[in-house]
């Protein structure tokens, strides 16, 4: 009983260190880029993009198809760097247990 109850209060306080760890992750912001730089976006750790800047010199009208692969670049980028830092921060949470439908 006594390993029952240990064991509980273990996967309690994980429980709890996760909450924890996944309201930090929604307040860490990480950015992405391309273009070098030109483009920015920044997104989240739990994967909602905060801002999107584009420099002029991305803006030309007559190549919209440069401007929207650069924005879909610094996205893609952004959201692996989310990713990963939410990755390593619920690692440092669980022990390196992987959890389903946990980062």
């Amino acid at each position: 009983m006594m390993n029952q109850a240990r064991l509980m209060a273990q996967v309690k306080k994980m429980q709890e260190e996760m909450a924890k760890a996944q309201e930090e992750l929604a307040n860490t912001v990480v950015q992405g880029s391309a273009g070098g730089g030109v483009v920015t976006v920044d997104v989240t750790c739990d994967q909602h993009v905060k801002s999107v800047t584009i420099g002029p010199e991305a803006v030309d009208p007559d190549d919209v198809e440069t401007l929207e692969d650069l924005v879909t670049a610094a996205i893609n980028d952004a959201l692996s760097r989310a990713q990963e830092t939410s990755a390593k921060r619920m690692q440092s949470v669980t022990g390196g247990v992987r959890i389903p439908g946990m980062a």
